[in-house]
């Protein structure tokens, strides 16, 4: 510092220039204005100097005479040096070195002459001053400073009592209470004042007292006793602890301290006279007991929201209400001084210091006493007063004026909106949830906030502006969220508050309110105890209301939840929609209830539904995780109802449903499938009745009157409301485009983990509601809203991803509206009523519309697949509906015939009032009409629409490749998509096939189409959900009504089909010559391929139901269950299918209950149905094949007949040829389907019956061994063929063994078939005891047989799979058919073996291991599936039966060489299909009960006599046990050698005896062993 100040060289060269510099510095010091800084500097310079002589430096002599000049450049220059020698005195006397303290003694000592010594004595030590000789002693110093002190701070230098004069209080108390209303001042009162002080000896602190006094009892002469009080004594800390005393006095525990107190302490506070800080801490209590209280009350209200929550005996309850009494008796609160001065303030206007004393406080205890809200409330009444009756007042309304405060320092009152950010919003805030105790004051603010949003919602502000109204409306939205909505909730059932919060509520977007909402619901309730209690109270009425309400008293209980709602809605509904969700009976008294509601109610009620409805604490799954939990669809049916009846806004649950799609979570589709149901009305159900679905193809009224279940009136309010929140937020094209893309994100991306019966549920839930959505906007929008809205098709499905079909879908309203309204401008303008040149017009406008779209569609595929198809057909296929093809006339009859007999009831009704009635008939009258113009309407449109598919007929199909590629097309990009997009769209893809036929299109082949139809439905069957399978049944059933109506009439069938190019059999031919009648499909071979079509469903059918799978079980079952009424029609398929069905119910009555319902379900209509099947030989007639044929086994397909009779076989192999290359190319086989035809046709398992057309039996006779050769070969080549060839070898030496015995089996048939009756009736009852016997053998037979045998078949079906056999006999069908007589097998098999030339063949309905239906006997053959078969037409064919055997005999013995020879050859194939009836007729009645339905027992039914039995029984018997231990099958399909003789022979003969009678006991007996 010194070097700093003084530099060295000054002080060595003192007197040449170092005192000359010095004096300079600090004359330059003096003079500088900033008088800190000056007198800082001067110490530092003068300090220096000093230092420098204490340290010896420089000479005292020097020092003391610059410091005597010094001492006038100032007057405080001797107090300046006087604090310099007070630094150094503290600094010397605390270093060691003596010689320095010295110095410092000496250099003051020097300075005494100009220092005074009253200045030293104050600044130095006592010590020091007795040092320098200034005082005697230091201590004696000392003692008299303390005696001083002790005088001046501790003695109270009072007036005495007894020297006051009692005279001078009564003249200042007279002086005070004089009346002020002339012209005395408080001037002139002080002066009076001061002269009674000093004549009467007055105390000035008592006078003082005496003066607050008079002015509490004068309080409102503020004008007067304020300045009075200013000029008398200005001193605040006095009157802070005058009115302290005052205060305390009123502290004792049975006073309360006066109004007029506080008003005085908050009128000095207002005017500056004392401080807040310093009267505060007079006033009672303190803040910490404050703080305890709130914190009890808080707690206290916790206790009886709790107790209201508890289960409480009611005894208990009258015992804790009269506690309570008792303690709000005992417990009065002590007084609050510090609520008091704080109310005071507010009255008189101090805002500034009101908000000190409440920030010192806990958030809103202040304005919880009501004097003190009231006192805020008034405040701020005046406060808005101004702006109020600007911009808030409604027209009409006059108000009361309010006269505003004297006080000029009270808050200024309000001019515009932004004045309210200075004080308004900040008091409002304080005030909280208690501005419920001045409704007027909250219908002010939110009419303010009303006039503001007007403001802010006007255009035309600049960016400056804006801010400003941006940064008001935040404030708003606060003020609702912390004083508006917590001030309602405390309000006792104030409608009228409610709908006038609701008019500033709906001006804010929804987004913006339920922000508000859930504040209020899950934050304002626990922020105050008053709240807490209300919200406990509230659940505690909302709990019995909805334990009392009932249809019954929807009224009264209506009422109250009314009153209840209109104070605390967030918290009613929060409960009422927690019961529903537990008991959904109470959806209907609820949503009636809900009348009574305010708009505010309805619009909290919409988001408690949606905040219930993201719960993420709630599983949207049941636990099963197959289906949709009961508390979704409970709140998905209220929504439905409330937002129907209700006028709630929409926009936040549509944009909740929108946001859970975008999210990838499909459950809450749900919601919007019901909302749409109810508020417009359209319903989706795959479940219509034929009258339903014929209704839903006309027009929109049609659909109105007949096409829903419950008829849904008065939509027109409720569907335009959603029309309108939709189009609002542009909500319509986003839910259609996220439904679209979501259905496969069910599947691919959401079902991942989830139950296969769940993704299946959400896929059709997704699925429907996109089908009802897509049908609400395409009835409710406008053509203009609509298309501008939906992109076009190329841009749907290429940018938006979405499926082809939802894009059609959405698409095709736009496409019928373009070409209506494109065609009434080109009817305007021609004006031309002919009506040849408006189907000009209309093709020209469908033109115009549609091109565009045929050039857009060729994007959507590869461009191969238009090498068959033209856009134009595919474009038309997809934008056509059911409406433009046909007209509905018996629906709109039906429905005109309703409406004309409500008529008539209502006439004769006479309790009717005659206005109500007039009403009805108007009513009436006007939809019949109505219903009337549709019909035309829809008629001359179909002609239009049917005129323009003429002319474009030609230009569909290409057919560059062949027509199986065209129609392999058709179905994938056309047929199956739309089939299982809806129930109307099914029977559109049915209709739309049989009007391509009857419209002659070129190179499309309807045979081919409807048999890929058929053909093989397993996997399209297997791949459906449960809804997409209701739908494709319904697609079925109808392409089946056409193909039976063709198949039920020659006359139908010629003239629909005869000539069309569709039935052509050629086909790879492009071009069409309709009079070449041999390529045409004749009326008979179209019945053979009706049955083969047939077949071909049983054949899927039962495939799929003994899969054991889930989904392709309950599929097959819905899609039977749909073609019942077309399907089946034969009665041996029908048995078939009985019987699996039967086995399903069995199997799944305890795992799957669903399935069992639905097996059951189709059960009983199939039993229904039975009256209505016909035997195959009725369904299809079949020509008797020439008696020069050698038999082949026959099966019974699709009836092929030979090929002499007729060309069906060639027919229906083109048919079969086309339609497996087809299944090849798309399975990846390499083998030709031509081929497994013909190898079928030449084994017993062949699908179609095998066509015997050579009449050399050598020729024949060499086929056989070929076709045998062949399947040995194949069977060796697959695995199990070591056991093939085991049973082949076993065979051979059976054959060797039975041949020789062949002669001898006869002699005893034909004597036994020349047996009289009364012989026959003997051994009948012989016969019956016998085979009890053998059966009893037979059940306690071998027990490793049947296992072997089932091992040996499911290794030979292996085989045969491997081997690409795709036959009907190798898959899993099993019938329940009655087997024919195995008399009949063995008839065959003699004539077999003795004829040179065969007699025509006729196949043993046989049965193969998996049960398949039966083949079917040619027509002369006596069907024996009747069981009421007459006894006496069964001896009459005995008998010739006999006499055919007779004459085989004796050309046996003239030919007996050529015989034995020929025999060898015929054994392998004609005992092979004796033995395989027989096995057969066994296994029908022991049926095992295994997998696959294979015979636990071998076969018995060998054609040998009981004589010969009798006579040969021991030999054998013990031969074929040791063989039937081993399983044999032949080549054709693994069929057993029979076992024992014995039980062969009592099973003929007794068949043989007993004739159809025992036949139907036999398969009683089989069907319950079953």
């Amino acid at each position: 510092m010194a070097t700093r100040i003084i530099p060295a060289d000054w002080i060595k060269n003192w007197e040449k220039s170092g005192k000359h510099e010095f004096v300079q510095l600090c004359k330059n010091l003096a003079y500088k204005t900033n008088h800190d800084s000056t007198i800082k500097d001067i110490q530092a310079a003068l300090y220096e100097l000093c230092w420098h002589v204490i340290q010896g430096n420089f000479k005292l002599d020097l020092s003391a005479s610059v410091l005597c000049d010094l001492m006038d450049l100032r007057d405080d220059m001797p107090s300046i040096l006087a604090d310099v020698f007070s630094i150094l005195d503290i600094e010397t006397s605390s270093l060691e070195e003596k010689n320095k303290r010295d110095h410092y003694t000496q250099l003051v000592g020097a300075c005494l002459f100009f220092v005074p010594d009253a200045i030293l004595k104050e600044r130095l030590d006592p010590e020091t001053l007795e040092s320098l000789g200034l005082i005697k002693q230091a201590h004696q110093f000392n003692q008299k400073i303390v005696k001083i002190k002790t005088k001046l701070f501790y003695k109270q230098q009072k007036f005495n009592l007894l020297r006051e004069e009692n005279e001078g209080y009564a003249k200042l108390i007279t002086e005070l209470g004089q009346d002020l209303s002339g012209n005395i001042t408080s001037h002139i009162v002080l002066e009076s004042i001061k002269s009674l002080i000093g004549c009467f000896n007055l105390d000035p602190n008592r006078v003082l007292d005496i003066i607050l006094e008079v002015y509490e009892c004068r309080s409102d002469q503020d004008e007067f006793f304020l300045p009075l009080i200013k000029s008398y004594m200005c001193e605040p800390l006095t009157l802070c602890h005058i009115l302290g005393f005052k205060f305390k006095f009123n502290q004792e525990p049975n006073e309360e301290t006066p109004t007029s107190l506080y008003h005085i302490a908050a009128a000095l506070l207002h005017h500056n006279l004392i401080e807040l800080e310093d009267i505060y801490v007079h006033l009672m209590p303190l803040d910490a007991s404050i703080v305890e209280e709130h914190k009890r009350e808080i707690t206290e209200a916790k206790q009886i929201a709790r107790k209201l929550t508890m289960v409480v005996v009611p005894s208990e309850k009258t015992e804790d209400k009269e506690r309570e009494k008792e303690e709000e008796k005992n417990d009065k609160a002590p007084d609050n001084q510090k609520l008091g001065l704080l109310e005071a303030l507010l009255r008189i206007g101090d805002w500034h210091h009101a908000q000190s004393i409440m920030d010192q406080m806990p958030s809103f205890y202040a304005t919880s006493h009501k004097a003190i809200a009231l006192a805020l409330c008034q405040l701020l009444h005046l406060t808005v007063e101004p702006l109020y009756r600007r911009a808030g007042v409604p027209k009409g309304a006059k108000g009361c004026l309010l006269r505003p405060l004297k006080n000029k320092r009270a808050p200024r009152p309000a001019e515009s909106f932004e004045d309210l950010r200075r004080d308004v919003f900040s008091m409002l805030c304080y005030l909280g949830p208690h501005l419920s105790h001045d409704p007027i004051l909250f219908a002010k603010i939110v009419r303010l906030g009303k006039g503001f949003m007007k403001e802010y919602q006007s255009e035309g502000r600049n960016d400056n502006i804006k801010d400003k109204m941006d940064t008001l409306l935040s404030c708003f939205l606060s003020i609702a969220d912390q004083v508006l909505l917590p001030s309602l909730s405390l309000m006792e059932c104030n409608a009228c508050m409610s709908e006038e919060l609701w008019g500033l509520f709906k001006l804010f977007p929804y987004q913006h309110r339920y922000r508000l909402y859930g504040q209020w619901k899950n934050e304002t309730y626990t922020s105050h105890p008053l709240l807490v209690k209300v919200k406990a109270q509230t659940v505690d009425r909302a709990k019995y209301i909805m334990k009392r309400l009932t249809k019954e008293n929807v009224k009264p209980s209506g009422r109250q939840i009314g009153k209840l709602s209109h104070s605390n809605p967030t918290i009613l509904f929060d409960y009422i929609l927690s019961q529903i969700q537990w008991y959904d009976n109470l959806i209907g008294p609820v949503v009636d209830s809900l009348k009574y509601l305010t708009s505010l109610n309805y619009d909290v009620m919409a988001y408690c539904i949606i905040e219930a409805l993201a719960n993420p604490e709630k599983e949207k799954m049941k636990h099963d995780d197959t289906t949709i939990s009961s508390w979704l669809q409970s709140l998905a049916s209220l929504c439905g109802a409330v937002f129907r009846k209700y006028p709630i806004e929409l926009a936040g649950l549509l944009q909740y449903v929108t946001n859970t799609l975008k999210a990838g979570k499909s459950f809450d589709l749900l919601i919007l499938k019901e909302v749409v149901q109810k508020m417009a009305g359209i319903e989706i159900t795959d479940e219509m009745t034929s009258e339903q679905m014929e209704a839903m193809t006309g027009g929109e009224q049609l659909k109105a009157e007949g096409g829903y279940f419950g008829q849904i009136r008065n939509t027109k309010k409720s569907s335009q409301r959603l029309k309108d929140a939709l189009l609002d937020h542009d909500l319509a094209l986003p839910l259609c485009l996220l439904m679209a893309q979501q259905r496969n994100g069910v599947v691919f991306l959401e079902g991942g983990e989830k139950h296969l019966k769940l993704v299946g549920k959400l896929y059709d839930q997704c699925h429907d509601t996109l089908v009802q959505f897509g049908g609400f906007l395409a009835s409710n929008l406008s053509t203009e809203d609509y298309i501008k809205r939906v992109p076009s098709i190329d841009i749907l499905c290429n940018q938006f991803h979405t499926p082809h079909d939802a894009a059609f879908f959405l698409s095709r309203p736009m496409y019928g509206h373009q070409i209506l309204s494109k065609y009434d401008e080109l009817k305007k303008a021609e004006k031309s009523n002919r009506q040849q040149q408006k189907v000009h017009k209309y093709v020209a406008a469908c033109e115009l519309v549609m091109s565009p779209v045929h050039e857009a569609v060729v994007s959507l595929h590869p461009p191969r697949v238009w090498d068959d198809l033209r856009p134009q057909f595919y474009a038309t296929f997809w934008s056509l509906t059911m409406y433009d093809l046909a007209v509905p006339h018996n629906a709109y009859d039906r429905e005109v015939k309703k409406l004309q007999l409500q008529v008539q009831v209502i006439e004769e009704n006479p309790d009717v009032p005659m206005n109500k009635k007039k009403k009805e008939k108007e009513r009436c009258t006007a939809l019949q009409e109505k219903l009337q113009e549709e019909e035309k309407k829809q008629l001359e449109h179909v002609q239009r629409v049917l005129h323009r598919l003429k002319l474009e007929k030609d230009n569909w199909l290409l057919a560059k490749s062949t027509k199986n590629e065209t129609i392999t097309k058709f179905l994938q990009l056309c047929l199956f998509p739309r089939c299982i997009f809806s129930a109307i769209d099914a029977v559109y893809c049915a209709r739309f096939v049989e009007l391509v036929h009857q419209q002659k299109t070129p190179n499309f082949c309807t045979l081919l189409c409807y048999d890929r139809v058929f053909s093989d439905i397993i996997y399209t069957v297997a791949s459906c959900t449960e809804n997409e399978s209701r739908r494709y049944g319904r697609f079925l059933c109808c392409m089946l009504e056409t193909v039976t109506r063709w198949h039920s009439d020659r006359a139908v069938y010629e003239k629909e089909c005869g000539n069309y190019p569709g039935f052509l059999t050629i086909f790879r031919a492009t071009g069409f010559d309709g009079g070449n009648k041999a390529d045409q499909l004749d009326y008979e071979n179209f019945r053979h391929v009706v049955h083969k079509w047939h077949y071909k469903l049983t054949k899927a059918s039962v495939h799929c139901l003994e899969t054991g799978e889930y989904t392709h079980i309950r599929n097959i079952l819905i899609v039977l269950t749909k073609i019942l009424p077309c399907y089946p029609k034969v009665l041996n398929l029908g048995q078939a299918l009985e019987c699996r069905v039967h086995k399903i119910c069995l199997e799944e009555k305890e795992k799957r209950p669903d399935l069992y319902a639905l097996a059951m379900g189709y059960s009983g209509q199939l039993k229904g149905r039975k009256a209505h099947m016909v035997p195959e030989n009725e369904f299809h007639h079949k020509e008797q094949p020439l008696r020069s044929a050698t038999p082949v086994s026959q099966q019974n397909g699709p009836g092929t007949t030979a090929k002499p009779a007729t060309n069906a076989s060639k027919t229906e192999e083109g048919v079969s040829e086309d339609a497996d290359r087809a299944k090849d190319k798309s399975q990846g086989a390499a083998k030709p389907a031509n081929k497994a035809n013909s190898t079928a046709a030449k084994v017993t398992t062949s699908n179609g019956n095998g066509a015997p057309n050579s009449t050399k039996t050598l020729k024949e006779r060499d086929d056989k061994e070929k076709s045998g050769k062949e399947k040995k070969e194949k069977k060796e080549k697959t695995p199990g063929s070591t056991l093939e060839t085991k049973g082949e070898s076993r065979r051979e030496k059976q054959r060797d063994e039975r041949g020789a015995s062949g002669k001898e089996e006869r002699a005893p048939r034909e004597g036994k078939e020349k047996t009289p009756k009364a012989d026959r009736d003997k051994q009948k009852a012989e016969e019956k005891s016998n085979k009890e016997d053998n059966k009893a053998k037979t059940g306690n037979g071998e027990p490793k047989e049947p296992s072997r045998e089932r091992d040996t078949g499911a290794k030979e079906s292996k085989s045969k799979e491997k081997g690409g056999d795709r036959s009907a006999m190798s898959g899993s069908l099993k019938s329940p058919v009655p087997r024919l007589e195995s008399a009949e097998s063995e008839r065959d098999h003699k004539r077999r073996k003795l004829e040179t030339h065969s007699s025509p063949s006729h196949s043993s309905s046989v049965k193969d291991n998996s049960n398949e239906p039966k083949d079917s006997a040619s027509k002369h053959h006596i069907n024996y599936n009747s069981v009421a078969r007459s006894k006496s037409r069964e001896r009459e064919t005995d008998k010739k039966e006999s006499e055919n055997t007779r004459g085989r005999s004796k050309e046996k013995k003239t030919d007996n060489k050529d015989r034995k020879d020929r025999k060898r050859d015929h054994m392998t194939t004609d005992r092979e299909m004796s033995l395989e009836s027989k096995r057969r007729k066994d296994e029908n009645g022991t049926n095992s009960s295994n997998k696959h339905s294979k015979s636990a027992s071998p076969s018995s039914g060998s054609p040998v006599s009981a004589d010969k039995e009798k006579t040969k029984r021991s030999k054998s018997s013990s031969k074929e046990k040791g063989e039937s231990a081993k399983p044999e099958r032949n080549s054709s399909g693994g069929k057993k050698e029979s076992r024992h003789d014995k039980e062969k022979s009592d099973k003929k003969e007794k068949r043989d005896s007993s004739g159809g009678k025992d036949e139907k006991k036999h398969h009683k007996s089989s069907d319950k062993h079953r």
